[in-house]
């Protein structure tokens, strides 16, 4: 364990960004100068940003101060939760194992593709016509 007392860490998923600051307390959180439960209304967007401290068994050890920005709100939760992951990491390097093998640590490559010219979306055309 480190002396230091702030960790920081930054997460992605599709355009969210998410920045964290990990701090040693009791385990109060904050998004966008919010609570935790009003910026994340739903329960699985809560478990996502959850899952790093469950599994590494820190969840009452830190305050979590997150700032997060654009895309939705799941891809946010998924963005902080990459964040949270990478902070856990760099309190403690031995937690790693446990967090890599539950796919914590992975950054999620999968982007919206690009609408193509001449063509009404990414992947769809007009119809063809013979005559």
């Amino acid at each position: 364990m480190t002396t230091q007392s702030e960790w920081k860490a930054t997460g992605r998923r599709k355009t969210a960004v998410a920045s964290v600051r990990l701090l040693a307390g009791t385990g109060t959180f904050q998004v966008n100068r919010r609570a935790l439960e009003d910026y994340f209304p739903e329960a699985a967007q809560r478990l996502a940003v959850y899952r790093p401290l469950e599994i590494s068994e820190t969840l009452k050890k830190f305050d979590l101060e997150a700032r997060v920005r654009g895309g939705g709100l799941t891809g946010q939760a998924h963005a902080l939760s990459l964040a949270l992951s990478r902070a856990l990491v760099r309190w403690q390097p031995e937690i790693r194992p446990k967090l890599k093998e539950a796919s914590l640590l992975t950054r999620d490559p999968r982007m919206k593709e690009r609408k193509k010219s001449g063509q009404p979306g990414a992947r769809k055309r007009f119809q063809f016509s013979k005559r």
